[in-house]
Order: C-alpha cells, then structure tokens, then sequence
C-alpha cells in the first residue's frame, strides 16, 4: 500500500475516534500528543484534530504551547488547518484564539460528525 498520498493527519482526544474510516495517528493524552507533534516536526500535516478536556485534569494545553512556541521562535508547525472539536466552549474558543495568534488557520469543529466514539467491538 501507498502511503505517501495520504493525508497526515493527528487528532488528540481522550475517548473520541474517526467515525468516517479516514486514517489518522490518534494521541490519547496531552503528552502522546506533544510527541506525535515531534514525529511531525519538519514534515507537512495535513490535519491537527484539538479536544480541549483529555481526561481528569489533563488537558490539550501543553500541545497548544508547543505550537505557541515554535511559531515564537520562527519556526511554525507546518499544518494545513486545525481543527478544535471540543464540546467546551469555553476551552474551545481559548483554543482557537491562541492558535490564530499565532499565525495558525484554525477552524472550529464542535460537533462535527467526523468525530465520535466508535461502538465497542462485542
């Protein structure tokens, strides 16, 4: 299989999984996240999926401050769109006025029916 044409894409989230059959690189926490951002250092991504709430008290904070961070030292993620599917509102748009700060296109996605839980294999 090909897989130089397919898109890269990551989404950070707790619980919630691609419910359309796209292939993507899936972190279940903020720090999986931060690492899966480092495979991609360099490399383009196509697609960067935000949840705001991964967990008890972690949150997507620390992959924001990286991306805040290297658009700091001059040296953007290179990302086509975020997309932030939090169903907070209050962490979401925190979210997405980081990143446009920063330079990134950001577009929110709550409630978008890409994302949900896949039902449980029986």
């Amino acid at each position: 299989m090909v897989t130089e044409n397919l898109p890269r894409i990551v989404l950070v989230d707790d619980l919630r999984s691609f419910v359309d059959g796209r292939t993507a690189r899936v972190a279940r926490t903020s720090a999986a996240g931060v690492v899966e951002l480092g495979h991609h250092r360099g490399q383009r991504l196509d697609e960067l999926w935000l949840d705001h709430d991964l967990g008890g008290d972690d949150t997507i904070w620390p992959v924001v401050e990286v991306l805040e961070q290297a658009a700091f030292e001059e040296r953007p993620f290179d990302i086509g769109v975020v997309f932030v599917h939090s169903a907070n509102p209050a962490g979401a748009t925190k979210i997405l006025q980081a990143l446009r700060r920063w330079g990134y296109h950001v577009r929110s996605a709550a409630g978008a029916p890409q994302v949900g839980y896949l039902p449980e294999a029986e």
